[in-house]
């Protein structure tokens, strides 16, 4: 048999059990026209499930996020969880992206058929409601169908655990252990065959409830109010909790980017809906001139992730990750007796002199908070993907919704005192040294394309970037404090720091930089330099 009989084969029984209209009719083209590039796009591999879950393009096929992959999901899911408890129960929540609300009901239906007990969520929410949800309520485990920031024609499935894993994501080796029985599902059932059942719960309002109470105990509530507040949740499902949570805090009234206020699939006003990406914040920037705002809070599509923006000189720019971190860590330390603050190992080694100063343990750990939730006794943990968790012992993960109002109340202190968040930077640059963190990403439409890069660096290490020697180490041998990762670091003898790694979500290459001054500007000029650096050192795989 043929390379295209077999996928023909493959995509007529695809067909035969798909119940989206919309894929069986572009699958139906396929095999009309016999199209074999593109149908060995679709079914030459499949979509893997690990610990990020599941993330990819929407569309027909084993290698797309689609209502039967999904099905397959959910039942491999179950039968994980069966295999582990009598009477597992699972909480289901779904963002504004397209096919969310699909997703999200198939998978209650499923998991119902399976005789577990499913709480969907009645509407859209943002995902760290997930995560209390999965913990607040005691269950075994809980799913968000999000891509979070990724393309618009992307969508993903997210699980987190109850039980030891305290509503945290899954990580090694469950996520094995849950694609296994997903293969095995694929192996033997259709998704007609697949039992399913519409007895599930519907829950909202209340758990939203003790959600927004939680964030209001962690994050405070308004002194006085002396702030222009501009909001955008960027096309996504922040503003519907954004709006009430600060209206009970006694916020004033926030500005808000409406063309971006209501979730939309589409994100018709971004390229790619992320608030690190050039260009997604350019509409606040300009509401926020009109009206000579103090700051700028943006959410990601599923109001995981946070955004920073201040008026300078110069315009408005964005806050660093790992400047928002900062600020953040100091503030969460400085309340503290003891715990430990915790951030990935791309980010900024400043949070190491924060725990110092206050006396309170340091740990780095794998990018992912699927690693920085599940330390023990952790006050506050940060990724400079403008993720933060300011309350872990009551949602294990980032969470933008809760930082947001920590930061704005932070930045409304300030405002009260006739300062701004760069003042407070510079008095912590003062405390704690001034690190200057950046990042380079090249985004690709072949994978390939990564593995080349790292393959070449690893095997040909540079001996020295921006005129300085270094020490090379490949992340991938693992070592006494951090497990082996696809990732290689580069420490240049002024200690100014290159790690370079794959994206965990998205089809890119990170590359990602620190440098440490004496002054702000030292730092910056340091930075600068190695920018320029590492730019030329990845111009071959660009």
């Amino acid at each position: 048999m043929s390379d295209l009989e077999t996928l023909l084969n493959q995509a007529q029984a695809w067909l035969n059990q798909d119940p989206d209209p919309v894929t069986r009719a572009e699958l139906a083209t396929l095999i009309e026209l016999k199209d074999e590039a593109e149908l060995a796009s679709l079914f030459g591999s499949r979509l893997s499930f690990g610990t990020a879950g599941l993330r990819g393009e929407l569309g027909a096929g084993t290698n797309r996020m689609n209502r039967v992959l999904v099905g397959q999901t959910a039942a491999g899911l179950g039968k994980y969880l069966l295999a582990k408890e009598t009477k597992p129960s699972v909480v289901i929540g779904y963002d504004g992206r397209v096919n969310s609300d699909v997703f999200a009901k198939d998978s209650a239906e499923v998991l119902t058929g399976m005789g577990i007990r499913v709480l969907l969520l009645d509407q859209m929410g943002p995902t760290p409601l997930v995560a209390f949800a999965t913990r607040e309520l005691g269950l075994s485990a809980g799913v968000m169908v999000t891509a979070s920031h990724n393309p618009p024609r992307d969508n993903g499935y997210k699980v987190y655990l109850g039980g030891d894993f305290h509503g945290s994501q899954i990580i090694a080796p469950v996520d094995a252990e849950i694609a296994k029985a997903i293969d095995e599902i694929a192996a033997t059932e259709t998704f007609q065959t697949l039992t399913q059942s519409t007895e599930y719960e519907l829950i909202g309002a209340e758990i939203r409830e003790l959600y927004l109470q939680s964030v209001l105990r962690a994050a405070g509530k308004v002194v006085k109010k002396s702030l222009k507040i501009v909001y955008t949740p960027m096309h996504g499902v922040g503003w519907a909790t954004i709006e009430p949570l600060f209206a009970r805090a006694g916020s004033e009234a926030i500005i808000t980017v409406d063309q971006q206020l209501q979730p939309d699939g589409a994100f018709p006003t971004v390229a790619f809906p992320n608030p690190e990406e050039p260009g997604a914040l350019d509409l606040a920037f300009a509401l926020a001139s009109d009206y000579n705002a103090d700051i700028i809070i943006a959410n990601d599509p599923d109001a995981d992730r946070l955004a920073v923006a201040l008026p300078t000189e110069k315009g408005w720019q964005r806050l660093t990750g790992d400047q928002v971190g900062l600020i953040l860590a100091d503030e969460l330390a400085s309340k503290a007796t003891s715990g430990t603050l915790a951030c990935s190992i791309v980010s900024s080694s400043a949070l190491s002199a924060v725990a110092k100063h206050y006396g309170l343990d340091f740990k780095q750990t794998l990018t992912g908070f699927k690693w920085i939730s599940k330390l023990p006794n952790l006050i506050f943990g940060y990724e400079e993907a403008l993720g933060y968790c300011i309350d872990p012992n009551q949602v294990s993960d980032k969470d933008g919704i809760s930082a947001a109002l920590l930061i704005s109340n932070i930045a409304r202190r300030e405002a009260m005192a006739g300062r701004t968040l760069w003042d407070l930077l510079a008095d912590l640059g003062e405390r704690y040294g001034y690190y200057s963190t950046g990042q380079i990403s090249i985004r690709v439409t072949d994978l390939a394309v990564i593995a080349k890069a790292m393959d070449s660096l690893r095997n040909n290490p540079p001996v020295e970037i921006a005129q300085t020697k270094l020490v090379f180490t490949d992340m991938a041998l693992g070592s006494a404090l951090l497990p082996a990762t696809d990732g290689l670091m580069f420490e240049l003898a002024d200690n100014r720091r290159v790690i370079i790694r794959p994206s965990g979500t998205e089809p890119k290459l990170k590359c990602y930089l620190q440098a440490v001054g004496k002054s702000a500007l030292e730092a910056d000029a340091q930075l600068a330099e190695l920018t320029q650096s590492c730019r030329e050192l990845l111009a071959d795989f660009n």
